[in-house]
Order: structure tokens, then C-alpha cells, then sequence
């Protein structure tokens, strides 16, 4: 009997000789790989927004609130990341990337025409009759010396050319929008490709600090321009006019 066990020490010496080794190096890339997960966990924690849930309505909302409405959560799909970002969508226009995208779009397109129609429609009422009367032109403003619009009316008078060109001018930027959109690889929403006197900055947080800009100032056109209309029709005064510690210095 002796015979037959004697020899098994060496056999399993040298088995543990070569198990031990993979035993300590599976284990060793065992601890390895769990503490790279937990190290991942911990830089999720923290560069991740608020943790996100489901408000009564079943939709998605993170536990930030709101910048516009502090009291209500804000959606989850706006983390911030867009310029001008508030946590404003009561209506859910945005829940998908696509749908977010493009009411995007439309926002930054009604901000600058806002922005001109802002400018525009007081400085009409000021200079129109002045410029037209030395030029032996009519004036387009309507015979209270309101700007031509939907509700004044008056826009019968205008030059079919002056619709045409407008109409031409932004089938062009439309054009170069679609491009920029396909070939930009950073592309962002309402970039155009317009930079003429390049005043984007070209680091990217200052970037979108002057996008934000932009987009306030056109939220706050859209609304003045809107009362510029509403006041009009409801008073069938010229804005000018009707607020003249505005228009007249």
C-alpha cells in the first residue's frame, strides 16, 4: 500500500503547483474586474444628472426641478445639454431626440424673425411716411399710421416683388440649413452655417452661452411682437403711439 500512495505527494505537489497559479490569478482578475465596475459606478454617480422617474402621468421626469416651473420636476429628456434649456415642455412636444430636434428648429426660426419683426415694425410706423413722401412713394402704413399686418390689414400694398424676394431669401437658407444639417458632423440645431464676422466663440462653452443668448432674446421678441399685434388690434393705435416712452426718447 505504501508503495502505491508514496508517490502521490510529488503528483500532488506539482498539481497544486500549477492549479494554485490560476487559481490566484483568476482570482486576481476577479478583485481587478470588480473594482473597475465599482470605480465605473462611482464616475456614473458623478457625472449623472438627477436619478429619473416616473411622475403621475407615467412620464419620464428627473429628479431635478424645473428652471421655469420650480415646483414641477423637470422632463427627463431635457438634462440641460441644449442651449437654453429651462426644463420647459408641459406638453411633451420633445419626448423623442427627432421631435425635440425639430421644435427646436422651429423655435430658433420664429426667434429671429421675431428679432427683425421687433426692430422692424416700430421703425416702420417712425420713418415710413418721412421716407416714402422724399422718395414720391405711397406709404404701406394703414391710415391710423399702423404697420400693414394681418389684423391692421394694409398688406394688400405691398410689392408683390418684396413677397417674392423674402419667400427667395429663405428657400436659400432653408438650402443651406439641409446642408449643414447632412454634412456637419457637430451639427446643432438652427446652425445655418451664417458666421460672417465670426463671432461664435470657438470653445464650446462660451458657445453655448451665446446660443442661450440667442435664444432668450428671441422668446422675448416673440412676446413683444405679439403685443405689438394684440395691442394694435385692440386699440387701432400705432404702437408708437400708444406707448411713446418707448419709441419716443
Amino acid at each position: 500500500g505504501n508503495a502505491f500512495l508514496a508517490p502521490r505527494a510529488p503528483v500532488s505537489r506539482m498539481a497544486r503547483q500549477f492549479v494554485e497559479p490560476e487559481s490566484r490569478e483568476t482570482t486576481s482578475e476577479t478583485q481587478s474586474t470588480e473594482e473597475a465596475r465599482a470605480n465605473l459606478e462611482k464616475a456614473v454617480m458623478k457625472t449623472t444628472a438627477e436619478p429619473v422617474t416616473k411622475n403621475a402621468r407615467g412620464e419620464m421626469v428627473s429628479g431635478a426641478m424645473s428652471k421655469a416651473l420650480p415646483f414641477v420636476a423637470a422632463p427627463a429628456y431635457l438634462d440641460g445639454s441644449m442651449p437654453g434649456d429651462a426644463g420647459f415642455d408641459p406638453l411633451g412636444f420633445g419626448k423623442d431626440k427627432e421631435g425635440l430636434t425639430f421644435m427646436r428648429e422651429a423655435e430658433i426660426k420664429h426667434s429671429r424673425l421675431a428679432m427683425l419683426a421687433v426692430i422692424g415694425w416700430p421703425v416702420a410706423e417712425l420713418l415710413d411716411r418721412g421716407l416714402a413722401s422724399s422718395l414720391n412713394l405711397p406709404s404701406l402704413l394703414t391710415r391710423t399710421g399702423m404697420s400693414p399686418s394681418i389684423l391692421n390689414g394694409g398688406l394688400g400694398k405691398v410689392n408683390p416683388f418684396y413677397w417674392a424676394l423674402c419667400i427667395s431669401i429663405a428657400a436659400l437658407v432653408e438650402y443651406d440649413a439641409g446642408q449643414m444639417k447632412e454634412n456637419s458632423k457637430n451639427y446643432q440645431p438652427g446652425d445655418v452655417g451664417y458666421d460672417f464676422l465670426n463671432l461664435m466663440p470657438a470653445d464650446a462653452a462660451a458657445a453655448k452661452d451665446r446660443r442661450t443668448s440667442e435664444l432668450k432674446h428671441g422668446r422675448i421678441a416673440m412676446l413683444a411682437v405679439v403685443g405689438y399685434a394684440a395691442q394694435e388690434a385692440l386699440f387701432r393705435v400705432p404702437v408708437t403711439e400708444e406707448t411713446p416712452f418707448f419709441f419716443h426718447p
